[in-house]
């Protein structure tokens, strides 16, 4: 019998992997939570699936998501990635990315690590959701819009409240596995025991 998934990462490989190994799984790294934060921005305007295709050509393009080191980006540096083929090749959210390795840094001097700051919006533990089909689950939460206000004042851009709620879900901030999908008890599982979440 074959798995039943999330109908949202349909039959391509790549993103059914996605979703059975990361999404939905209670991360409290600063490292994965910078680089899915800049990855969300990212894909604005865009399907999430065209970002995960490009998502090792940014990790090259962005030094390894090394927060310190992108943050010294010079505009040289914006130019030549502007003609890297491999990321999304936006000015704004190149620049973007920029601004948000610096206020990230910033907010890990302020709160100790991100992730104490990112997980303050849900209590510090994830939202246990039973969604039924996919036209039950938001696009946005009060969660999220507080979220999305935080970040925007913390210096943050490309964080609207509908990117805070996808980052939301990737980071297993909220478990929005269908109930009937076979990852919807195992998030739960990593969600109610967070030692077995990303750290």
């Amino acid at each position: 019998m074959p798995l039943k998934r999330c109908g949202w990462c349909g039959e391509d490989e790549l993103y059914q992997h996605y979703h059975d190994v990361e999404w939905g799984v209670p991360c409290f790294d600063d490292a994965i939570l910078f680089e899915f934060l800049l990855l969300e921005g990212a894909q604005a305007g865009l399907s999430w699936i065209t970002v995960l295709r490009k998502r090792e050509n940014y990790r090259k393009a962005l030094s390894g998501f090394n927060a310190a080191k992108i943050a010294r980006f010079t505009p040289a540096k914006v130019e030549k990635l502007l003609e890297d083929p491999g990321i999304i090749r936006n000015r704004l959210k190149v620049q973007s990315a920029i601004r948000n390795a610096k206020a990230y840094l910033k907010i890990q001097q302020q709160h100790g690590t991100f992730s104490d700051y990112i997980w303050q919006f849900v209590d510090g533990a994830p939202i246990q959701n039973r969604w039924k089909t996919m036209s039950q689950v938001p696009a946005s939460t009060p969660e999220s819009d507080a979220m999305s206000k935080q970040l925007k004042k913390d210096g943050f851009n490309f964080v609207g409240t509908t990117i805070c709620y996808a980052y939301m879900q990737s980071m297993g901030m909220v478990n929005d596995h269908l109930v009937d999908c076979f990852r919807y008890k195992e998030c739960k599982t990593h969600q109610e025991n967070p030692s077995l979440g990303r750290h």
